[in-house]
């Protein structure tokens, strides 16, 4: 992916739920685990459903992480939470705030690796910041796609359901959940209702 170097950079890895965004970021873990690097993983207090200092994946796999309040304060504590690792891993990037960038930059000048996961869109469609500002720094970005749960296309939305039916436009953007609440569509297959 890049070669060694005694420079930081930023890893993107987004596109819509279940297409193995955590699943991509537990492997680079993995493989810097292997290569002998220390790795530093940030998950957001919102995030709970694997364990509440683990980063999960939906097919199970984890990985021990410092939890991190979603907020300005709390994305300012994490270069103060490391203690020399060289990859910095952060989870679930679209809950946490716009100060996010600021400090994947930081990180990547002090020479770490940031490899960050999240999607991109809302239940809308529509950016999910701060991930689209962290695609815009980075020097690699990773777009998955899941399979439309309708007709079998490549997804890059996130479809909420409410007891099965498409979510409201103005309903809340942060709902923390999985299968029970989300399904990957298409964009014909997407819906946002506005009635």
């Amino acid at each position: 992916m890049h070669a060694i170097t005694n420079s930081g950079w930023v890893e993107v890895i987004t596109g819509s739920m279940f297409s193995g965004k955590t699943e991509e970021l537990l492997r680079r873990l993995r493989r810097a685990e292997i290569a002998g690097q220390d790795v530093a993983a940030v998950t957001p207090a919102v995030d709970d459903r694997y364990g509440e200092a683990t980063l999960g994946s939906h097919a199970g796999r984890s990985w021990a992480a410092t939890v991190v309040e979603p907020t300005a304060e709390g994305v300012a504590s994490i270069p103060t939470l490391l203690n020399g690792e060289q990859v910095v891993a952060i989870d679930e990037a679209n809950f946490f705030p716009a100060e996010l960038v600021d400090v994947c930059q930081e990180l990547a000048a002090d020479g770490r690796r940031v490899v960050l996961s999240g999607t991109d869109q809302t239940f809308r469609g529509e950016p999910f910041e701060p991930v689209p500002q962290l695609m815009a720094i980075a020097e690699y970005v990773d777009k998955m796609r899941a399979i439309c749960m309708q007709c079998g296309e490549p997804a890059t939305r996130n479809q909420r359901l409410i007891e099965g039916e498409p979510a409201h436009y103005d309903d809340p953007t942060v709902m923390v959940g999985a299968e029970e609440t989300y399904e990957a569509r298409c964009r014909n297959c997407h819906v946002v209702r506005r009635e």
